[in-house]
């Protein structure tokens, strides 16, 4: 215990204190290795003596575990992968083999031409990789992924900073280089998980597990909403991507850093993000945080600043209850302006509500009961969905309609067509608050484990099932005849190969089968009092955990009976009251 103690100390002592204008970075860097070469150059020749004009040769010896030396073999000589430029580029397309946020280690052989130039171009997807600026979408905003650097001989360069799963390579310039190693840099935050899920059925479990790594790519020096595009804290975003990090990682610093710096950035006279929609997620957001943790710090940090913005929010609500501000729910939606405008009413008065929450945190009655009187109005104002499931949900959820028949009419209709990856986890909860439990079950595997089945290895900013009629997969070279899933489709901010396919917010199922599935939710600040009701629809057996404030949790196995009956095991930590 005494050298345990001293060895510390010494750890401590190693590491300068931070001076002023230093900030420690909260990620940590892991190296990943290639596990497969996806493409390289064909030789190329012409003229009659047929000149090699370009040639790759021992590409596969890069998918080798390396060492990260510039020598991987007898000390001095090259031993990796050579390309040789001699009029035409040689390039290959390495895959790492999942969605990464970070760069690239290149390690260069000695005895390359000099000043040699390499071409990087990072992808989401092959074709990606394949494409250039300008084409279908593809673009350096937001993360540099296509672009030329010089390379040293017999040394070591880092590159990049974007998501990516694939590289291409090219040698762009005249001459010959060697590739000792290639390898990712990948850069995440360190997270404990506290909660999780496993049931019966193994898709269901890849579309748990997909999830979670998609929210948790997104967790870096803040939350971002994707990790190539925009790499910002959206607000409105952050709502879905927080449910999943309080029931898996718990109460993690990443969630008020980010409200802290959308609040350092935004001053209360002045929308979230420019968007007056995403301030009202910040009042969702802040009291979710509230009622997690059973915390009052960040409110009352920012109590003038939240009374502030509640000023700027009543003016923006007629007499009548009605949203008059601008309106905006998801992209899938801006096609329908009428459900938009309705769904905005579902929207405000679930963050009517969550401002009285907040304000009784406060203290403050009078406010808190004109809020509440803000939001019985929202709910009061003639709404319809005009066949919208992102209107539907909230307006479900929100308390403005009847969630059977919003499901009956809107929600359980026309299949999968009209679902989102940011309202799904919207649409999931107003089935589950439906009573339709299974379907949103069929919804989870069928949607979100549709990207699954075209190469996904994390969660994107759009899809709709029919873009993969006769597509090829994201993991595989564009195919004649076969359109591309990620150049060919999306619209408005998310065209083509600008289309993020690692977005938090596409995250939900997690914390959906974590409080639905396994039917852990919380009912009393800080989770002091927590419902167990299990919805296992056709599932066999289900278990997992939902997260603690404190770094508990509490745990849950579910197994169907014989005679059809659940079979269920709660374990809780002391002080937690499971309501049944």
């Amino acid at each position: 215990m005494i050298k345990l103690i001293v060895c510390l100390f010494a750890v401590c002592l190693a590491v300068p204190p931070l001076r002023a204008g230093e900030t420690p970075d909260p990620r940590v860097r892991t190296y990943v290795d290639p596990v497969r070469l996806v493409w390289q150059v064909a030789t190329n020749a012409s003229g009659g003596a047929r000149r090699v004009r370009a040639r790759v040769e021992n590409a596969d010896r890069l998918l080798t575990p390396k060492r990260g030396q510039v020598c991987e073999g007898l000390f001095g000589k090259a031993s990796g992968a050579r390309l040789r430029n001699d009029g035409h580029d040689a390039g290959l397309v390495l895959d790492f083999g999942r969605e990464l946020h970070g760069g690239l280690q290149l390690g260069m052989s000695p005895g390359g031409t000099a000043n040699a130039r390499l071409r990087v171009r990072f992808g989401e997807s092959v074709a990606e990789a394949m494409s250039a600026i300008g084409e279908r979408g593809a673009s350096n905003d937001h993360a540099m992924r296509d672009f030329v650097v010089s390379v040293p001989s017999f040394g070591t360069l880092e590159v990049g900073n974007t998501g990516f799963r694939f590289v291409r390579l090219d040698l762009v310039s005249g001459g010959e280089v060697g590739l000792e190693f290639v390898r990712a840099v990948s850069l995440m935050r360190p997270m404990r998980r506290l909660g999780g899920f496993r049931s019966s059925d193994e898709r269901l479990n890849r579309v748990f597990e997909t999830a979670v790594r998609t929210v948790h790519l997104c967790c870096q020096d803040y939350l971002w909403d994707g990790i190539k595009r925009d790499r910002l804290v959206w607000i409105g975003d952050l709502h879905p991507e927080m449910k999943t990090i309080l029931n898996v990682f718990g109460a993690s610093e990443i969630l008020p850093q980010s409200l802290d710096y959308a609040i350092a950035v935004t001053p209360p006279d002045k929308w979230m993000n420019t968007m007056a929609p995403y301030t009202l997620w910040f009042i969702r957001d802040l009291a979710e945080w509230c009622r997690y943790t059973g915390r009052s710090d960040l409110l009352a940090r920012h109590a003038a600043y939240f009374r502030a913005t509640l000023d700027h929010v009543a003016a923006a609500v007629s007499p009548t209850g009605e949203w008059t501000a601008s309106k905006f729910l998801d992209w899938p939606t801006q096609h329908n302006p009428a459900a938009v405008a309705s769904g905005m009413q579902g929207l405000a008065a679930l963050a009517f509500d969550d401002a009285a929450y907040l304000l009784d945190r406060l203290g403050d009655d009078t406010a808190a009961d004109a809020w509440r009187r803000r939001a019985e109005a929202a709910r009061r104002v003639p709404t319809d969905a005009h066949g919208a499931k992102s209107a539907a949900a909230l307006l479900a959820l929100g308390g403005c309609a009847d969630p059977k028949a919003l499901f009956r009419d809107i929600l359980g209709k026309d299949g999968h067509q009209g679902v989102s990856t940011f309202y799904g986890y919207y649409m999931l909860e107003a089935m589950s608050a439906a009573g339709e439990g299974q379907r949103a079950l069929d919804t989870v595997r069928d949607y979100w484990g549709g990207m699954l089945d075209v190469g996904a290895t994390s969660f994107w900013e759009n899809f709709d099932l029919a873009w993969t009629n006769g597509c090829f997969r994201i993991d595989e070279l564009p195919a004649a005849g076969k359109t591309d899933i990620h150049g060919d489709f999306g619209e408005f901010c998310y065209p083509g190969f600008r289309h993020s396919l690692c977005h938090g917010w596409a995250g939900g199922p997690a914390a959906w089968c974590i409080n639905r599935v396994l039917g852990i939710r919380p009912l009393a600040d800080g989770c002091r009092r927590v419902e167990v009701k299990p919805c296992l629809g056709d599932l066999a057996w289900a278990e997992g955990a939902m997260a603690l404030p404190d770094g508990g949790a509490v745990k849950v196995r579910v197994e169907r009976r014989a005679d059809g009956t659940l079979d269920m095991t709660i374990a809780a930590p002391d002080g937690v009251e499971i309501v049944r």
